[in-house]
């Protein structure tokens, strides 16, 4: 039933406003719930505070900007086949879930239709990507889902390394963190042929009662000692696609340069090319000028040119199919699964220099406050003056250019780092959110194995490409929206109310105020940032207010990039190695009307929301399977170094124990609760800390520490550390032991 608007402007009750979110789930924020009740000036004032309380009250949460019920589901789900009903229909759970928010998961009763193709059936166990909607509860159950795509099959495989025994058959040492310490036995003739260090895939038998349990042989993977294991391990775990398919080479092999039909000649711009010193494609090149014009002093005029993938991988191609079941290109340290087969990525799409290529290029004017005046966009045949590294640029920028980059300091690179300062001043009244995040980069030997572990500096020539991306990104956003041709959308959602009260009450401890009123934006972030510069929790907070974060991802719908502080925001800069840029790519193609390979006129927003779903699980994936293949060369770098003292910071907290993160690697290591001191330790999570229950005791989240390695499991990438250092001396705490807590072994002699 449709609801009328008051005729009276007067703020609702909270009980009206229940039930016009009610009435439309999922759908409704601050602009629909003041427009339904004729809201205006000051009373919408008003509605944001009330809805504040029904958000700290907890009777309704944000996600995306919108309202919901608390336990709501959003529309598109990545969810877990569990069970049947006793009609025989398929109940399914959400992937991720906060139980510890919302109680129990909600059951997703799923929906079959009546003709289905072969394949599309669904099973206990299956992992599916549906398409939910809130419905009468039936049994308990409020929610029906549409199956969109199956995900995953039950694998009854274990994948690990094959020991070989002297009179046949052998173990399997698991993969898995989780089975760690677990074997499975491989009687003689279950084997396969396999030899000792081999990976293998093992179909697991029914457990015995008494006993390991046993299994077979039935994928021969690869050898440990191949360069190649240790990636391996993370492309089979996480069924990876690696291979590319017959069909998809075939084409890729057929496809021909592109002319200069159709395109606009820019091969007379000087663009170049800014990338790491090792990359293998490169896909964006950059120009600056001046800006002549008499209304325009001080101005620039920027260019970014983005390999056209769109002209070689076309909609429903074998190509475009593979494209999107990959998603995104994964980088290990020792290999990349690409995306797109080499032939597109590492030749007809990589803007080398002095080589005719085909682009999709931005034009943007920005004023002297570093502004974007207007930006047009342009399908063209382009051609790379020269390719730098970022070290390259730096140092010519610097006055100590080296042969290559001499004669591009004054024409091409002044004029880039100069329009660079111009974006800098917008950039710091937008106020992004900026977060001290350093990363690590394992640098191999001729033989796979760990050479070091280095902290890569971030230059300035880091930011400016940063920058002139992020101004392209947002060009292609809002050139889209203005067309109306649907897109995916890169978002970022506001923190949880609930992460935004636990760092309230954390910052506390440290007599900080962290704003309870107003709208939530990155600026109040980086005013507590700002505040810890230089002091010894500077790490804790950096670390504390990383996790009160929401995750980016993709989406259909746009409810901004919080993170960036940007109203709209695409990906469009990377097609070579993100399905979601070659979509926009796409779109733009099609709003400006700029020739083959444009998105088709049937695809719409609903279609284009399963693939965002899509390809945000792969974006994930891959950072699983890339954050599990550095932790295993680390382990493997470090067991030769058990019983061995480092330097770290504890890095997580939990009821099981302590996570500690070396300085030296940025390995990641795991202190059992059990063997912390020599007395009972709480675990404290609003202060993220364990707590001796007699001395007071406190190792805290962000803490220096000193621990001994005791254990390295290089298959697992796991690393078990003894505390070395004392913790915060605090107050004596009499009161009775809690259940739940942890009893500490006697500490061994240091």
């Amino acid at each position: 039933m449709k609801r009328s608007r008051k005729t009276a402007a007067a703020l609702p009750a909270k009980a009206e406003i229940l039930a016009f979110i009610r009435e439309q789930p999922g759908k409704v924020g601050t602009r629909e719930i003041a427009r339904a009740f004729g809201l205006k000036n000051a009373l919408r004032a008003e509605l944001k505070q009330l809805l504040r309380e029904l958000a700290d009250e907890g009777t309704v949460e944000k996600r995306r900007r919108k309202l919901h019920h608390p336990g709501a589901l959003p529309s598109t789900v990545l969810a877990d086949v569990t069970a049947r009903d006793a009609d025989g229909d398929l109940i399914a759970t959400p992937d991720e879930w906060d139980e510890e928010a919302h109680g129990a998961a909600p059951k997703i009763r799923i929906h079959v239709p009546r003709k289905m193709r072969p394949g599309e059936a669904a099973g206990l166990g299956d992992r599916v990507l549906l398409r939910v909607e809130e419905t009468e509860e039936e049994d308990g159950i409020r929610h029906r889902g549409r199956i969109i795509k199956i995900i995953d099959h039950p694998k009854h495989r274990v994948l690990g390394i094959f020991r070989k025994a002297p009179h046949g058959g052998g173990r399997l040492e698991p993969v898995d963190k989780k089975m760690l310490g677990k074997e499975i036995v491989i009687p003689p003739g279950a084997d396969d042929g396999a030899e000792d260090g081999d990976l293998v895939a093992v179909e697991t038998r029914r457990v015995a009662r008494f006993g390991p349990p046993t299994g077979r042989v039935m994928e021969k993977l690869g050898s440990l000692a191949s360069e190649r294991a240790v990636s391996l391990i993370a492309i089979n775990a996480h069924s990876i696609p690696h291979v590319f398919r017959r069909e998809t080479l075939q084409e890729a092999d057929a496809a021909r340069p592109a002319t200069l039909a159709g395109r606009e000649d820019w091969r007379h711009v000087p663009f170049v090319t800014i990338d790491p010193p090792d990359a293998k494609d490169h896909d964006d090149a950059v120009h600056a000028a001046a800006d002549e014009a008499d209304n325009n002093k001080g101005g620039y005029i920027l260019s970014v040119a983005i390999a056209d993938v769109a002209h070689y991988v076309t909609p429903g191609s074998a190509l475009d199919r593979e494209a999107l079941v990959r998603g995104n290109s994964v980088y290990f340290p020792d290999r990349v699964v690409p995306m797109l087969p080499e032939r597109i990525s590492n030749d007809l799409c990589s803007l080398r220099p002095r080589e005719d290529r085909a682009a999709l290029a931005v034009r943007m004017v920005i004023g002297a406050d570093g502004r974007k005046r207007s930006h047009t966009f342009h399908r063209i045949v382009m051609r790379s003056a020269a390719k730098l590294s970022y070290e390259q640029a730096q140092l010519a920028i610097g006055g100590r250019p080296d042969e290559d980059s001499e004669a591009l300091v004054g024409p091409i690179l002044t004029p880039l780092f100069a329009a660079y300062e111009r974006l800098m001043h917008a950039r710091n009244e937008r106020e992004p959110l900026d977060l001290d995040l350093p990363e690590r980069k394992i640098l191999l030997k001729a033989d796979g194995t760990v050479d070091r572990v280095i902290r890569p500096e971030r230059l300035e020539a880091h930011r400016l490409i940063e920058e002139y991306m992020i101004l392209a990104n947002v060009a292609a956003a809002e050139t889209l929206e203005k067309a109306r041709v649907p897109l995916i959308y890169r978002v970022h959602d506001e923190p949880a109310l609930e992460k935004v009260h636990a760092l309230r009450e954390f910052l506390a401890t440290l007599d900080i105020n962290f704003a309870k009123s107003g709208a939530l934006r990155p600026s109040a972030f980086n005013r507590v940032l700002n505040m810890m510069k230089g002091r010894d929790a500077e790490p804790l907070v950096n670390e504390i207010v990383l996790r009160t974060q929401a995750q980016a991802e993709y989406a259909a719908e746009n409810y901004g990039h919080f993170g960036l502080n940007l109203r709209r925001y695409a990906h469009f800069t990377s097609p070579i190695r993100r399905y979601a840029d070659l979509v926009v790519h796409r779109g733009l193609i099609r709003a400006l009307k700029l020739g083959q390979g444009a998105l088709p006129e049937t695809v719409e927003v609903k279609q284009l929301a399963e693939v965002a779903a899509e390809i945000s699980a792969t974006e994930r994936r891959a950072m699983l399977a890339e954050r599990e293949t550095a932790d295993r060369l680390i382990a493997h770098h470090l067991a030769d170094r058990v019983g061995a003292s480092f330097d770290g910071r504890i890095s997580g907290v939990t009821r099981a124990g302590l996570f500690v993160k070396l300085h030296e690697t940025g390995a990641d290591g795991f202190v059992p609760a059990r063997t912390i001191g020599d007395e009972y330790f709480a675990y404290d999570e609003k202060g993220h800390a364990m707590v001796g229950r007699d001395s007071g005791t406190t190792y805290r989240l962000g803490d220096s520490v000193t621990v001994k390695l005791v254990e390295a499991a290089p298959v697992a990438g796991a690393l078990r550390f003894e505390l070395m250092s004392e913790g915060r001396a605090g107050r004596r705490r009499q009161e009775r032991r809690p259940s739940g807590r942890t009893r500490g072994k006697q500490r061994k002699a240091r």
